[in-house]
C-alpha cells in the first residue's frame, strides 16, 4: 500500500484543468421556486468555464439544457443524461486522482450532507457518467461505502489534505470510523501523506457541517486563504478567530509556517423571504488554469475580497461571478462545480 500511495496523487486545484462539471438545475430540483434566476447564474458560470476548458453538463434533458447554452462554443460542451436530486456537483461528482499520470475516478458515497436531504439519484450520477462513455481514458474505483464530499477536502499537491473535524467526524457520515481510521482511509484512497484538521470555523446557513471550501483554501503549497471576521459583534467572530489561530499553528512539511491571506467576511446577506442569514463566502472560488472564478454577492466587501484573492494569485486573472442566487440555497460557485485534471481525455 505504501508504494501505491507514493504513486497516487490528488491534484491541487491549480493543477492543469481539462474540464469542469456542472449538474444543471431544473423544475424538479430545489431551485424550482427561483429557477429563472439560478439558470441565469448557471449560464454565466457555464460561459466563463467553457471559454477556458471543456464543460461536462449532467442534466435530465440534454436538448432543453443545450438551448440554455447557445452562447457557449458547442465544441466545448459534453452532455450526460441522468436523474438527479439537486445540483451540487462538488459533493456528488467524482474526486479524480492520478496514478502514474493515469486518471482514477473515485466514486465516494454521497448522502445529502449527513442525510439532511434526499440524495439517492445524486449518488448514482458518477456511475451514470462513467457508463456514458464520455471518458476516453481512466479507471473507475468504487468507494460508495465511505461518505466523502469534494467540498470537504483541500489538497496542496504535495501530500497534505486540509479538512474540518466537524464535517469528516460527523456521525451522520461515517459513524463506524474513528478519526484515525478516517485519516488512514483518506491517505490510502487519495494518495496523501498527512491530514491537517481544522477544529474551528463555521458559517450561519451552511448545510455541510463546515466544508473546508467555505472557510480556508490552498492557493499554493505554501499559501492558504481563509475567511477572517473583524467584527467582534458578529456571531462568527470567536470561531473564525480560533480557526485563524489554528492555521497560524500549522506547519508545512519543511517546518515553515504557511503564508496566510485573509479574505473578508462578506457583508451579511439575508434571505428575502424569511430573513435568515445566508452563507456568503469568498473562499468558495474556483481555479481554472490561469484564471480564478470568484463569487461575489453585490456587497461592499466584494472589492476587498477581489484584492485579497489577487494577492493570493498574483499571476492569475480574477473573474468575478455574481453568485447571489446560489447562496439562497446555501452554496456558492465552488459548490456547483467539479474540475477534472488535464490528464482526463474525452471521447
Amino acid at each position: 500500500m505504501n508504494d501505491k500511495r507514493i504513486k497516487r496523487f490528488i491534484p491541487p486545484e491549480w493543477h492543469p484543468t481539462g474540464a469542469v462539471q456542472l449538474t444543471w438545475p431544473d423544475e424538479k430540483t430545489d431551485w424550482n421556486y427561483m429557477l429563472k434566476d439560478v439558470t441565469k447564474c448557471y449560464q454565466n458560470v457555464a460561459k466563463v468555464i467553457s471559454d477556458h476548458v471543456k464543460l461536462l453538463v449532467v442534466c435530465r434533458d440534454p436538448v432543453k439544457t443545450a438551448s440554455f447554452l447557445s452562447h457557449c462554443d458547442p465544441n466545448q460542451l459534453i452532455f450526460v443524461r441522468a436523474e438527479l436530486n439537486d445540483t451540487w456537483a462538488r459533493d456528488h461528482a467524482f474526486i479524480t486522482v492520478l496514478e502514474n499520470d493515469t486518471p482514477v475516478f473515485l466514486d465516494f458515497g454521497f448522502n445529502g450532507w449527513g442525510d439532511k436531504f434526499n440524495a439517492t439519484d445524486d449518488n448514482l450520477i458518477n456511475q451514470t457518467v462513467f457508463e456514458g462513455h464520455v471518458f476516453a481514458n481512466g479507471t473507475y474505483e468504487d468507494h460508495n461505502h465511505f461518505i466523502l464530499e469534494g467540498g470537504s477536502i483541500e489538497s496542496d499537491g504535495k501530500g497534505t489534505i486540509l479538512t474540518t473535524s466537524e464535517c469528516l467526524l460527523a456521525k451522520t457520515r461515517n459513524a463506524t470510523y474513528p478519526k484515525e481510521k478516517i485519516e488512514e482511509y483518506l491517505k490510502n484512497s487519495l494518495g496523501a501523506e498527512r491530514v491537517l484538521w481544522l477544529n474551528y470555523g463555521w458559517l450561519r446557513g451552511d448545510d455541510t457541517d463546515s466544508h473546508i471550501d467555505t472557510l480556508a483554501r490552498f492557493c499554493a503549497p505554501d499559501t492558504i486563504a481563509y475567511i477572517e471576521c473583524s467584527d467582534p459583534s458578529d456571531e462568527h467572530f470567536e470561531a473564525l478567530a480560533g480557526m485563524k489561530a489554528q492555521l497560524q499553528s500549522f506547519r508545512q512539511t519543511n517546518g515553515k509556517p504557511y503564508r496566510l491571506i485573509p479574505l473578508p467576511m462578506a457583508t451579511p446577506v439575508f434571505d428575502s423571504e424569511d430573513g435568515h442569514r445566508l452563507p456568503a463566502t469568498y473562499a468558495n472560488f474556483l481555479i481554472v488554469n490561469t484564471s480564478v472564478l470568484m463569487p461575489v454577492y453585490n456587497q461592499s466587501t466584494d472589492t476587498e475580497a477581489r484584492k485579497a484573492l489577487q494577492e493570493a494569485f498574483p499571476e492569475h486573472t480574477i473573474i468575478p461571478v455574481d453568485c447571489s442566487p446560489l447562496i439562497r440555497q446555501h452554496g456558492s460557485l465552488h459548490c456547483i462545480t467539479m474540475q477534472y485534471p488535464a490528464e482526463v481525455s474525452f471521447i
